[in-house]
Formats: structure tokens, C-alpha cells, sequence
């Protein structure tokens, strides 16, 4: 995910400290049963994920979610979160450096997933696929600061390697340089897929071409991408990620909460977020989220699981929600096994398409 404009907090990273010692994510066999999520390739790459993932923007976060707070229940709702979803068959985890990092961060988000795949993994075996992400700041310049990034990374994850390491937007320059970095990381085996977020069908298709002289593929582009923010159809991205075999991985795909019905124009949500969805967006809102409830209603599905579908429906697209609890995380897997009609996806696009438009990360159009 990308940090919204309001709740960037990225002047300050969590400094280099004392090395972790170095596990790999592979714990004692256990006899305890799995459910099967269907997993799929990230692009051309090797790296299989579940069709649907977790995204831990949330987890130590103070600077846009949380209300400004960090407590003890807020960090047993998210480990609760990480075992719940572990429990249902989804191990598709994804995080980055600035999340929770900087001046009004509580606690490293990375250090956060680490911690957790290590206490889970001291009762049973898991296989939990990590993907976190290097901030484009200003003064990083070269393919060396890529690699160093994420060694550091790696520390605070616990971890020799992740899944898919990701440019988080693009740089305002040096951009060339980050993508040999990535390159030079998967040659390293300090990761096995590369990726990169917020970027537009220009920036993508360059990133596509150079890493593909090296014979690497580009196996994703993470962008906002819901029923409300419908950009990435828009702008040539979705249809790019498509001809070029590039996954499409949607952050905020429930549009921050506000698709799943809990939000009203008499109980908006608060934070940051409430100045996006206001009071006048939810009235207006009303008639697209009453559809939804009304087509979950049809399946026996909840209007999360029924945005999480339809997105899902558009194939190559595999959805991110946040869970900050285990009835969150639970309840997403229930969007998978089934399929929204062609006529009711269509519907739902329409409907949506009346909506005033969101306001999504700027770097997008650069």
C-alpha cells in the first residue's frame, strides 16, 4: 500500500541497529491441518501467493490509522490478526519500511510481522510469503541504496530473504538506479521476486524492459485499486499489468472501510480517513453500498467479501485488505469460491461509477 498524503510520515526510518540474528521462515514440522487457499504466481516469477494477501499498513502505524495511538490491544488485535489469517490458509503478508516508521510511528510494522511469523513458527511449521517495500526518499541515490534498505529490512523482519521486494513509488530521480538495484537483489538471493507500486504505464513498462535485459521479471505493480478508485482501469495500468503478465496487487480494496457498510454519514470513520470519507461522500455513497449488501445478501456474503470478489473477478488481481483484528482477517477468505456474475460486476461498476472521484497518491501520475 501507499501512504496517503495526509499520513506520510516518512522524514525519519528506524536507524540501523544491532543486526537480528538471521532465521530462515521454516519452523519444526506440525501435525496441524491447513486450509488450502488457491495460490497464484506473482507475474512471470516463481513466487506463489494466495489469492488473496494481508496488508499491515495498520500494524504500529500511529500516523494515519489508530486513531493517533498505539496500545497493548491494539498489538494483540494485530497478532490476533496475523494467527487468524494463518488459520484460514492465507500466508500473503505485506508490509515496508515506512509503515509505522518515522516520528509519529508507534513500532516498525516489519518488526511487527517478524515478530509474529517467529512465535508462530515456534508451534508449528509455516510457510508465510513476505513482501515489504523500499521508500524512494530524495537523498537515496544508486542501486546500492536498494540493497542496503533492504539488508536492513531483512533485519527488522528476521528473515534472509522475502518474496517480493518493491519499489514503493517512484523516486523524483535515480529511478533507473533503484531498478538495478532490485536486480542486483535477486542475484544476491536476498529476494525472490521483484515488484514496484504507485507507478504509471510508462514508468511500468521501463521498469519492465530493463529488468527483463537481466532476465528478471517484473512480477508486479501495487496500486490503489477498488470499486471506488477504479484509476489503474483508467489510466492504461490495469490493461498494461495485463499484456505484460505483471500481477496487479490492490491496496485499499475495501476502500479503507468504507465499502463494507460500516461507515454512515452519522457515524463516519475517524482520523485521517474522515476527511476523505465525509459525511456528504457517505450519503452519497449509500445507494452503492445498499446494492452490495443486497448481492452478498443473494450469495449468503458479507459486503467486504463481495467487493473483495468483484475484485478479484477482474483476473490478475490480487487484493490486500488490512486486517487490525482475527474477525477481519477471518472474514476475507470468505470472498474466495465463488463468483459474482458477469451482469452484477458490471452493475457494481456502474453504480460506482457515479461516485465522485478519491483523491489517491500523487506519484501515480508523475
Amino acid at each position: 500500500m501507499a501512504l496517503q498524503v495526509c499520513g506520510t510520515a516518512f522524514s525519519l526510518l528506524p536507524p540501523r541497529g544491532r543486526r537480528a540474528v538471521i532465521t530462515r521462515a521454516v519452523a519444526p514440522e506440525s501435525t496441524t491441518t491447513k486450509v488450502e487457499v488457491e495460490k497464484v504466481n506473482l507475474g512471470g516469477s516463481e513466487v506463489r501467493v494466495t489469492k488473496i494477501g494481508i496488508g499491515a499498513w495498520s500494524w504500529g502505524d500511529t500516523a494515519y490509522w489508530n486513531n493517533f495511538q498505539w496500545d497493548d490491544r491494539k498489538l494483540k488485535g494485530a497478532k490476533a490478526a496475523f494467527n487468524a489469517s494463518i488459520d484460514v490458509g492465507i500466508t500473503f503478508f505485506d508490509t515496508a519500511e515506512v509503515y509505522g516508521a518515522g516520528v509519529m510511528g508507534a513500532v516498525s510494522s516489519e518488526l511487527l510481522l517478524g515478530r509474529f511469523i517467529k512465535e508462530r513458527q515456534q508451534k508449528e511449521a509455516v510457510e508465510v510469503a513476505v513482501a515489504t517495500k523500499f521508500a524512494a526518499l530524495p537523498w537515496r541515490l544508486g542501486r546500492q541504496s536498494v540493497i542496503s534498505a533492504l539488508k536492513d529490512s531483512l533485519s527488522r523482519l528476521d528473515l534472509t530473504s522475502v518474496e517480493l521486494y518493491q519499489l514503493h513509488w517512484p523516486g523524483i530521480w535515480g529511478n533507473e538506479g533503484y531498478i538495478d538495484g532490485l536486480g542486483d537483489a535477486v542475484e544476491q538471493g536476498l529476494v525472490k521476486a521483484v515488484g514496484v507500486s504507485n507507478y504509471n504505464e510508462k514508468r511500468l513498462r521501463d521498469a519492465y524492459t530493463q529488468l527483463k535485459k537481466r532476465g528478471i521479471p517484473l512480477a508486479s505493480n501495487q496500486v490503489n485499486y477498488s470499486l471506488l478508485y477504479r484509476l489503474p482501469e483508467q489510466n492504461g495500468v490495469k490493461a498494461t499489468c495485463d499484456e505484460l503478465g505483471i500481477t496487479l496487487i490492490a491496496y485499499s480494496p475495501i476502500a479503507q472501510g468504507a465499502l463494507t457498510g460500516k461507515y454512515t454519514p452519522e457515524n463516519p470513520p475517524t482520523g485521517p480517513r474522515g476527511r476523505i470519507y465525509t459525511p456528504e461522500y457517505l450519503r452519497k455513497l449509500q445507494p452503492l453500498v445498499t446494492r452490495i449488501k443486497e448481492i452478498g445478501q443473494n450469495y449468503g456474503k458479507t459486503p467486504t467479501q463481495v467487493v473483495l470478489n468483484w475484485l478479484i473477478a477482474q483476473e490478475n488481481t490480487v487484493p490486500i485488505p488490512g486486517a487490525k483484528n482475527a474477525e477481519q482477517a477471518t472474514e476475507f477468505v470468505g470472498a474466495l469460491g465463488w463468483r459474482l456474475t458477469e451482469e452484477e460486476i458490471e452493475e457494481l461498476r456502474s453504480i460506482a461509477s457515479e461516485m465522485p472521484s478519491i483523491v489517491g497518491f500523487p506519484v501515480e501520475k508523475l
